[in-house]
């Protein structure tokens, strides 16, 4: 059963990474998770790839120019399942939150977007990687596949999540909807790239994906978005054109209701911190209450929508880590909750 009753408060990332550095991103998110749970939190939630930062280089010049930066950067992607991997775990358990990362997955010699959920005893609860990485991200991150597409149970509900613009994908959108979703984590690296010259990769467009994806379909949305700060650009910019092209700022949290409300006072683009919400699943009842579309408001006659669930790729799962913890866990796994999402009315995903 799905509860509505339940409230607690939210924290939302707006930071600068530690960049090219897995050992420091780790520093910083526990760092910032601690800060958060000091403030009440009992979920937080961190950028696109916050660990070990987003690889702007990739949009500043040619492939020649960018390989000087890769294999640093794959040394500094986060392996699941690794002693990096083991410390979040214990962090997130010592600490008492639901930390629900970006980060960069090494996986052998490739590299996936990906996303994690470990919840606040420890669990690693979900991990997924972004289905289609966005234009030049595909020269450097593979696919993703359907097998880890969930929502999943957590200790603040049922959570799910999608990085940057898998949020203009409608089929995504709507297959998460359908499995009950009632907060979701859309997770961006920072709105700064070619300021004021291509409005689609501005804030305007896309934290207005983040409000549309709130009302469409009425959850709660937290939207952590990270920071370009002097470190990012003398790292990559090593003219003035990237320097302009890459320009500091572009920070652009945000939390939203289901009704479309923004519940936390905006950062400064430039400023790291942390902004919160109180967060009460009741306001889910009265936005459905109007237009539900994985529910009384669709028409399943009409339209229907597949999800293929089957994996292609081989991948360290949530199950796995858990399996081979020193002290793995007997609770419910996320394959259940991907059994219950499964379960939905034909109504909902066919």
């Amino acid at each position: 059963m799905t509860d509505y009753t339940h409230q607690f408060r939210a924290a939302v990332v707006q930071a600068e990474p530690v960049w090219n550095d897995l050992d420091g991103g780790i520093d910083k998110v526990i760092a910032l998770s601690r800060e958060a749970k000091a403030n009440g939190a009992s979920i937080i939630a961190f950028p696109e790839t916050f660990v070990p930062g987003y690889p702007w280089y990739l949009w500043l010049d040619s492939v020649a120019w960018q390989s000087q930066f890769t294999v640093a950067y794959a040394q500094n992607s986060l392996e699941i399942g690794s002693e990096q991997w083991r410390r979040l775990e214990r962090a997130a358990g010592e600490i008492g939150i639901t930390i629900v990362l970006g980060f960069s997955e090494r996986e052998g010699g490739s590299m996936y977007m990906a996303q994690a959920v470990i919840d606040d005893t420890g669990r690693t609860v979900m991990t997924r990687r972004k289905l289609k990485p966005t234009h030049v991200e595909r020269t450097q991150f593979g696919d993703g596949d359907g097998s880890d597409f969930e929502v999943v149970d957590t200790p603040v509900g049922r959570v799910g999540a999608l990085n940057c613009w898998e949020h203009l994908q409608p089929l995504t959108k709507y297959a998460l909807f359908a499995q009950q979703e009632q907060l979701h984590v859309a997770s961006w690296p920072s709105f700064s790239l070619y300021e004021g010259v291509v409005n689609a990769l501005g804030a305007e467009v896309n934290v207005g994906a983040s409000r549309q994806y709130a009302v469409e379909g009425q959850n709660f949305v937290l939207a952590p978005c990270a920071v370009i700060g002097e470190a990012a650009r003398e790292l990559y910019a090593d003219t003035e054109q990237k320097r302009q092209f890459l320009s500091r700022g572009g920070g652009y949290a945000r939390i939203f209701g289901p009704d479309g409300r923004s519940l936390a006072e905006p950062l400064d683009p430039a400023e790291e911190g942390i902004i919160y919400a109180d967060i009460d699943y009741a306001g889910i009842l009265a936005a459905k209450n109007a237009a539900d579309p994985v529910g009384h408001y669709s028409r399943p006659d009409v339209f229907a929508l597949h999800l293929e669930k089957r994996g292609r790729l081989p991948k360290v799962t949530a199950e796995q880590v858990r399996a081979e913890a020193p002290e793995a866990s007997t609770s419910s796994t996320s394959s259940s909750s991907a059994t219950e999402a499964e379960a939905q009315p034909a109504a909902a995903v066919l």
